[in-house]
């Protein structure tokens, strides 16, 4: 079975986040920080090279694959940030997407150009429903 790429790194947020070129992206990121800290009641850690995590928890499928990922997480990609959501549908999703503002959906991943795109307290919402659901799955 494969090894999974994506797992906690030595490597210090704050220094990643300040070698993003783009002034916007950083002071997006450090908005993001603030409100997922907040939620999730972690300090941020890197995750592989590129996305900040909050938080763990071990998931195991009827494949027999099995892992650790973070509970809730971002990445400042070039073209736009990818935040990580559960990535089940849930009722609540659709809903609250809706409402959100100029975005795209993966299956557990949020596509966001800028965060002036969109409602952060939508946002917010959606991330504190997002580790709800994986807490009370996984009892993380």
């Amino acid at each position: 079975m494969a090894e999974t790429k994506t797992k906690p790194t030595s490597v210090a947020v704050h220094e990643y986040i300040a070698q993003i070129e783009d002034a916007q992206q950083r002071a997006d990121s450090a908005v993001l920080l603030e409100m997922m800290r907040k939620i999730t009641g972690e300090e941020p850690r890197m995750w592989g090279p590129s996305i900040v995590g909050f938080g763990t928890y071990h998931y195991k499928y009827a494949s027999g694959h099995e892992g650790d990922s973070c509970i809730a997480g971002f990445s400042p990609r070039k073209a736009e940030f990818s935040i990580y959501l559960w990535p089940e549908a849930q009722p609540w999703r659709e809903e609250l997407l809706a409402k959100l503002g100029k975005h795209r959906m993966g299956k557990g991943c949020l596509y966001v150009k800028r965060l002036e795109n969109i409602d952060m307290e939508v946002l917010e919402q959606l991330v504190r429903r997002s580790v709800k659901v994986t807490h009370d799955r996984y009892s993380a």
